[in-house]
């Protein structure tokens, strides 16, 4: 009875310390990947930041720097929506 009890009690920790903050990260960078629109300042998982041109339903074209390259990524490849104020700090 009090393997079961420990065992139990095991999973639970295991649940709350692991399992479930790993799942909200991943709900929390899905919401940050459906709501981009055209305009926003993002950095993706390479580094690379830029102003959002075009969004489709799995890409998104971003245009970096004043030369203005154009980049098509998926839009797993975004890591982070950067504020206006950090972008501009950036520059």
């Amino acid at each position: 009875m009090e393997t079961l009890i420990l065992m139990a009690l095991m999973f639970a920790m295991l649940y709350f310390f692991m399992i479930r903050p790993e799942n909200k990260r991943k709900k929390e960078a899905q919401n940050l990947r459906n709501s981009l629109t055209v305009g926003d300042e993002i950095t993706t998982i390479g580094g690379i930041i830029g102003t959002i041109c075009s969004v489709k339903e799995n890409t998104i074209v971003i245009e970096t720097g004043a030369d203005r390259v154009r980049i098509e990524f998926t839009k797993w490849a975004v890591s982070t929506k950067n504020s206006s104020a950090a972008a501009a700090e950036q520059k």
